[in-house]
């Protein structure tokens, strides 16, 4: 329910606080005094166009600001504000601000959280209902029908939501498994060569470093070992310097005992002939390690080729060689068994379609008999409000296949009739304002106990209509109010008279400015007020008295 309303420098709205309580509250003034001016900034706070015009002449800025009653936390409301990271404690009143600057910038706040303009226009249908006759929200639009009848039936949707859902995962599976199958079987000859090709291959991972750094090792020891030839010829032989040594030593034996010096030479060369043989074992042993077998090099290099080939072929890195075949083996034993999968595919959506089919038609066969029972409700408030010869149906249609959704198979729209024998049309094709104004009313009265927001406001709804007409709008509204905060943008005494609260809204002049403003009747100005609908710019003493008969009723 809306509590308060606060604008600041809207239009010609200088300063106003207002508040609301509940049941019906009426709003009058003469016509041009503004009345359209308390709705636009309502607007403006609940999401509508930031527009800088709506910035009174001379100021920097316009402020709105409304509040509400607290969200009940379960509610959708409560919800939306929680995705959007809004915090509502409980029991604090919500509460909505919207800024628009001069050079035309906006800022929305919910409880002095930063809101976009776009989160403002999706908490507003939850907070305030705006019906006028040019409405084209609400009740006029089709696409919101659906969801009121349900409402107004109490209508359960949560079983065939959950059985759509369901429906539509087994669909998506079969469609992919079809769409890979497909793919597959467009690509079984290249599978069938790749995965032989792969399999006669036999990749391993890490294989093509291994082979790498075996070849590098092979290509090396080619190299050293033409090198320990040469040192080999150095050291070995006749003419190597281990035999000379060994020649030397020799004489040296014989002669060693004639100097001293000589067996010292002796004693030199049999070490040099010991690291020289150590030096010749460590040779052989080396030559022994490092010998390579031609034939390996080649046969690893024809190996290291095909593996990097085939990895270019397919686009991998070679390590991932081994991998790819058993993604492909995969594929194609999936085509082979694709068929029998298909087949258990489709017996799903089958049976998820047939659950779909069952929860829908029960949807539909409540639907039906709730728009029996709108319909009857709709017309009981049609007399009244003098459309005797009017006639109001709710179209149960089923939707075409591609237009099913969670909510059911069902198209819900609602129609009228406004003269005898002719056609039924949407409402939003309606051509007379007054008739519209008291369809929407003798709806709202229909479906108001199934929920909506809590606040309403009526914009001029009893354009065009007058004497009983008038009194049955009166009597229609204040019955609504009973239910819900109803505010009345109103020209009809017999309307006025039937608020609960009742705000006059005037221009007035101090010779330089103009403005607007908002006051509370008191009994006594509530009576002018009234008397002045009636009468005119000249208030009679039996406008008074009619006054007073219609506050009295």
């Amino acid at each position: 329910m809306l509590t308060a309303l606060s604008i600041r420098d809207v239009v010609l709205i200088e300063a106003l606080d207002l508040d609301f309580g509940r049941g019906l509250g009426v709003l009058t003034g003469e016509t041009g005094a503004g009345k359209s001016i308390l709705l636009d900034a309502l607007g403006l706070a609940l999401g509508g166009r930031g527009d800088s015009g709506l910035v009174r002449h001379g100021a920097g800025q316009a402020i709105v600001t409304a509040s509400f009653e607290p969200p009940a936390p379960d509610s959708r409301l409560a919800a939306i504000l929680d995705e959007a990271g809004i915090a509502v404690e409980p029991g604090e009143p919500l509460i909505v601000r919207r800024q628009v600057k001069a050079d035309g910038g906006s800022r929305g706040f919910v409880n002095s959280q930063p809101a976009s303009a776009a989160l403002l226009r999706e908490i507003a249908p939850y907070l305030v209902e705006i019906h006028g006759q040019h409405d084209d929200r609400g009740l006029l639009n089709p696409r919101g029908h659906r969801m009121m009848l349900d409402s107004f039936g109490r209508i359960d949707t949560g079983a065939v939501a959950a059985a759509w859902a369901q429906f539509r995962e087994a669909e998506a599976a079969l469609t992919a498994a079809r769409e890979e199958i497909e793919t597959a079987a467009r690509d079984r000859e290249w599978l069938e060569h790749a995965v032989a090709e792969l399999t006669k291959l036999a990749p391993e991972p890490g294989e093509e470093e291994a082979l790498a750094d075996r070849r590098r090792t092979m290509q090396r020891s080619e190299k050293i070992a033409g090198e320990l030839g040469a040192i080999e010829d150095h050291l070995q032989g006749s003419d190597g310097a281990l035999a000379g040594l060994r020649q030397a030593a020799r004489v040296l034996e014989r002669i060693g005992g004639d100097h001293p010096a000589l067996a010292e030479a002796l004693a030199a060369i049999d070490r040099a002939v010991i690291e020289a043989s150590l030096a010749e074992e460590r040779l052989i042993e080396a030559q022994r390690e490092l010998a390579y077998d031609p034939r390996a090099l080649e046969e690893d290099e024809a190996r290291l080729f095909e593996l990097r080939g085939m990895a270019r072929k397919h686009r991998v890195q070679p390590d991932d060689l081994a991998e790819l075949t058993e993604q492909l083996r995969g594929r194609l034993e999936r085509l082979d068994a694709g068929e029998e999968g298909i087949g258990r595919l489709e017996a799903a959506v089958a049976t998820a379609r047939a659950a779909y089919d069952k929860h829908a038609a029960k949807v539909t066969a409540a639907r039906t008999a709730a728009a029996e029972r709108l319909d009857q409700a709709v017309k009981g408030e049609l007399a009244p409000l003098k459309l005797d010869a009017a006639r109001f149906r709710t179209i149960v249609a089923p939707l075409e296949a591609s237009g099913w959704s969670a909510a059911g198979k069902d198209r819900v729209e609602f129609e009228i009739s406004t003269n005898p024998g002719a056609p039924f049309a949407p409402l939003m094709k309606i051509a007379s304002g007054g008739e519209l104004s008291r369809f929407i009313l003798a709806l709202k009265v229909a479906l108001a106990e199934e929920g909506g927001a809590t606040t309403m406001i009526f914009d001029e709804i009893d354009r065009g209509v007058g004497g009983a007409v008038a009194s049955a709008i009166g009597d229609r509204l204040h019955r609504l109010a009973g239910r819900t905060q109803l505010l009345v943008v109103t020209h009809s005494p017999q309307v006025a008279a039937r608020g609960a609260a009742h705000l006059l809204i005037a221009k007035s002049h101090d010779g330089t400015v103009t403005r607007t403003g908002v006051r509370t009747l008191s009994d006594e100005e509530r009576r002018e007020e009234i008397a002045r609908m009636l009468s005119g710019a000249t208030i009679t003493d039996e406008a008074r008295a009619q006054a007073d008969r219609l506050l009295e009723s």
